[in-house]
């Protein structure tokens, strides 16, 4: 079963991120920060992180930009999620390696899509 890691400083985001992702047969681990994604990385590698690009602490940006220089998580599939739609910000995330990238509130159904398509890809 594939492990998504949800991060996101919204309790409710990650709550409802959760059960769709159980929904949708993965197995999912959560954590509120940077710093605690980071740490969740290393200790139990995921196979797809959603990732929140405002976190407290450290950004959603930094933790992709960390993540992409670590010759182990440099092809990690990374979905950034973000409230601000603006194309500056989809493109910062892009150019700093991430796989897509999702505005919310975002369309459950999409999403669910994305996360199976990036995962088949990296299988």
């Amino acid at each position: 079963m594939a492990k998504v890691l949800v991060v996101d400083d919204e309790p409710n985001i990650v709550l409802s991120l959760e059960f769709l992702m159980q929904q949708a047969g993965f197995d999912v681990d959560t954590a509120e920060d940077g710093e605690g994604a980071l740490a969740k990385v290393e200790e139990s590698p995921p196979d797809l992180i959603l990732l929140d690009i405002s976190l407290p602490g450290i950004s959603g940006f930094d933790v992709l930009e960390q993540l992409r220089l670590d010759p182990r998580h440099a092809r990690l599939p990374i979905i950034m999620l973000t409230a601000h739609g603006r194309e500056v910000e989809r493109e910062k995330g892009l150019a700093l390696g991430a796989d897509d990238y999702v505005t919310k509130p975002f369309s459950t159904q999409a999403l669910v899509e994305k996360v199976k398509s990036l995962l088949a890809e990296d299988a």
